[in-house]
């Protein structure tokens, strides 16, 4: 991942059975690099990459929180420089 990158894990909460609906409606959203159906207090947590952190917010206030199914989110946003993936 280059380090220009904005990054945010975003935690969502759906209606109740729409887990699979919004996973699918979350996966043709650009700048949703991964997604995954948990079990716990979310439903869903969703990895979120754009240029810029305004692209970031973008991302996540008019194409995420906009689906009609989600009823809340909660996000961190990634320190930049401070995290490693494994691949």
């Amino acid at each position: 991942m280059p380090e220009s990158l904005a990054t945010a894990i975003v935690l969502l909460n759906t209606d109740i059975g729409a887990e699979d609906e919004v996973l699918e409606q979350l996966s043709t959203i650009d700048g949703v690099v991964e997604a995954s159906v948990v079990y716990g207090v979310y439903d869903i947590v969703v990895k979120v990459r754009a240029r810029t952190i305004e692209e970031l917010k973008d991302v996540i206030t008019n194409k995420i929180r906009k689906l009609p199914k989600v009823k809340s989110t909660l996000t961190m946003v990634v320190v930049e420089g401070k995290t490693f993936e494994r691949k």
